[in-house]
C-alpha cells in the first residue's frame, strides 16, 4: 500500500463579478481569488489489487460515493490510467461544508494532485487543471493555489503576486446555500455595483490593505443576502468590530472580514462566537515575487 497526505487550503473571493449566461446554464465571471491557510487533511492510500473508491471523513456531512467531489476525482483518475486499484480517501475537514470555501473543490484537488504522484502519471499542472476543471469550476484553482484572477467559468486562471499577507475573520451562518440557486437567481441586468478587478490587482501587488478592503465586492451577495439578510447582519458588526473590509465569499454563506492585524480579527471572532459555532481566525497564503 502507498499513501500520501496534503494540506488542502480553502479558498476566497476577494472579487466575484459575472458578465453573462450562457445557453448551457454556466456563467461567464471574472474574480480575484485568494488561497488561505485554514485547510483539510487529505489522506489518499492505494491498494496493490483492484478494488473500490473509498471516502471516510471525521465530518458526518461528508458524502461518501458520487455524492462527493472527492470520490468523482479518484474515479476520473483511474479511468485516465485505466487501473482499477483500490482508493482510500480520508478527509479530516476544518473547511466548513456548503460555506462558499472551496472546501469539496479543495479535496479534489488533493486527490488528484495526490493520485499523479501515487500513480506516478507524471501530468504537469496545467494538465492536472485541465481535468480538474471537469469536476467543479473551483477545481483548477485549488491544483495551482495562491491568488488569481479567474475568468470564463473561472476555469481560466492568471496567477497574481500579492504583497500582502491578509488577516482574515470568517463567520459563516448555521444555513448553507446552493451555487445553482445563487446563479440562477442573480438578474445580471440589475447589477450595479460591479467589482474594479484591475485596482484589486494593483492594490494586491502594492499590499495597500486600505484599498484591498474597499474592492471587496461581490456581485451574488446581493442575490443570497436578500433572502438571508443575517448576511448584511454579520457584515455591519464585522464592520464595528474594526474589520477594513467585508464579502461574502463566493455564493455563500460565509462572511470575510479584512483586519489590519490579527489581534483585531481575534477580539472580533470572540464576540461572533458567542453566536456562531463556525467563527475562524486564519491569514492569506503568501505569494512569492514572479510566480
Amino acid at each position: 500500500m502507498a499513501e500520501i497526505e496534503f494540506k488542502a487550503r480553502a479558498k476566497i473571493n476577494l472579487t466575484l463579478d459575472v458578465l453573462a449566461r450562457l445557453r448551457d446554464g454556466y456563467h461567464l465571471v471574472e474574480m480575484v481569488m485568494q488561497q488561505i491557510d485554514l485547510a483539510d487533511r487529505v489522506r489518499i492510500s492505494t491498494g496493490s489489487r483492484d478494488g473500490p473508491v473509498r471516502v471516510v471523513s471525521d465530518n458526518p456531512h461528508v458524502p461518501d460515493g458520487r455524492a462527493n467531489i472527492a470520490f468523482r476525482a479518484a474515479q476520473l483518475i483511474r479511468e485516465r490510467c485505466g487501473t482499477d486499484r483500490a482508493v482510500t480517501i480520508f478527509i479530516q475537514k476544518s473547511i466548513p461544508t456548503a460555506a462558499g470555501l472551496g472546501g469539496g473543490s479543495t479535496d479534489a484537488a488533493a486527490v488528484i494532485l495526490g493520485l499523479n504522484c501515487l500513480f506516478g502519471l507524471n501530468m504537469d499542472l496545467a494538465e492536472m487543471m485541465r481535468l480538474g476543471s471537469g469536476l467543479g469550476a473551483d477545481v483548477p484553482f485549488c491544483i495551482m493555489g495562491g491568488t488569481a484572477l479567474a475568468r470564463g467559468r473561472g476555469e481560466i486562471l492568471t496567477p497574481l503576486y500579492s504583497a500582502a499577507i491578509l488577516d482574515i475573520l470568517l463567520v459563516k451562518p448555521r444555513f448553507s446555500v446552493s451555487t445553482a440557486w445563487a446563479y440562477q437567481n442573480l438578474d445580471i441586468s440589475s447589477i450595479t455595483n460591479r467589482p474594479d478587478n484591475a485596482g484589486m490587482i494593483a492594490a494586491l501587488e502594492t499590499g495597500d490593505k486600505e484599498r484591498i478592503a474597499s474592492g471587496m465586492v461581490n456581485v451574488l451577495e446581493g442575490v443570497t443576502a436578500s433572502r438571508y439578510k443575517e448576511i448584511l447582519e454579520i457584515k455591519s458588526r464585522m464592520m464595528e468590530r474594526g474589520a477594513l473590509g467585508v464579502v461574502m465569499s463566493g455564493s455563500g454563506p460565509t462572511v470575510v472580514g479584512l483586519f489590519g492585524d490579527g489581534q483585531r480579527a481575534k477580539e472580533a471572532a470572540k464576540i461572533f462566537m458567542e453566536s456562531y459555532k463556525k467563527v475562524i481566525v486564519t491569514k492569506t497564503v503568501p505569494t512569492k515575487e514572479g510566480e
